[in-house]
């Protein structure tokens, strides 16, 4: 007998599951033992990004399954909202999808039906070739799909600030996710994310979101301008990204140890020694 599996819970449940909001960081490495080391740091939140990166369906889904063992929530963002890539995404065993660069209601409604199984969208039906029913181990699954995904839209330009009640209405759109980079630039502010204006439209996001009782994530590097969105309301953050950790650590042990050496009185810097 094949052992029979139960999936773990989506973004959405483990937010019902918890009062205070939740914290992650992003893996854009492409590396499933970096996830796998993510998973392991306590952070409710693991977000493996397929815009930015070099990542591919394979090395996304070795990420997933290095991962698995961890108690981590691992969210999966797809290039952009395509159809075909969606249906990719998902037999590959992301639970928790976020699509990037949605500016209205109809493209919500859109990436909706990507997700979803006839009646109610247009997933291709490919669960016994597909690790997301684990290759058909999972019982009921093609009844029950909708309960095993979620479905995050990213808000990121001015176009969808102005449209985020509509966009949070479709029925579906299970949370809503700031991005401020692209935000800033979009209201041509590029590289000011902290800016005032930004911060704003970020907070009428998250008002919205309220209002509609649709969680919002926003994306924080700075950990100062993080707790102001989980204070103005945000139900989870993203606060660092395993490259970004990299480089800052790394440049701190150059700066400490590798700082140019002051001359000695003979006017030459003193020799290393090993």
């Amino acid at each position: 007998m094949p052992v029979r599996l139960t999936l773990p819970p989506t973004l959405p449940q483990v937010l019902a599951q918890t009062a205070r909001p939740l914290a992650g960081m992003w893996v854009v490495s492409a590396s499933p033992l970096i996830a796998e080391i993510a998973a392991g740091s306590g952070l409710d939140l693991l977000l493996i990004d397929g815009e930015h990166s070099a990542n591919s369906l394979q090395s996304i889904q070795l990420q997933l399954q290095a991962t698995a063992a961890y108690p981590v929530t691992s969210m999966v963002r797809v290039p952009f909202g395509d159809t075909v890539l969606i249906k990719q995404y998902l037999d590959l065993g992301a639970q928790n999808l976020i699509v990037p660069m949605v500016d209205s209601a109809e493209q919500a409604a859109e990436v909706v039906r990507a997700v979803h199984y006839p009646p109610h969208g247009v997933r291709g039906v490919g669960s016994a070739l597909a690790r997301s029913a684990r290759w058909n181990r999972v019982d009921g699954y093609l009844g029950r799909a909708a309960e095993h995904v979620s479905l995050t839209v990213q808000i990121e330009s001015t176009s969808a600030v102005e449209r985020a009640e509509d966009i949070a209405g479709v029925d579906g759109v299970d949370a809503l996710f700031v991005g401020p980079s692209d935000l800033s630039a979009s209201m041509g502010l590029l590289g000011q994310q902290t800016h005032a204006d930004v911060v704003a439209a970020v907070e009428h996001v998250i008002e919205v979101g309220r209002t509609a009782g649709r969680p919002v994530g926003v994306n924080a590097f700075d950990l100062d301008m993080a707790q102001h969105y989980l204070d103005a309301g945000a139900r989870f953050v993203f606060v660092a990204a395993d490259v970004a950790l990299l480089a800052r650590a790394s440049e701190a042990l150059a700066d400490r140890f590798c700082a140019p050496s002051e001359p000695d009185a003979g006017g030459t810097a003193p020799r290393s020694s090993y």
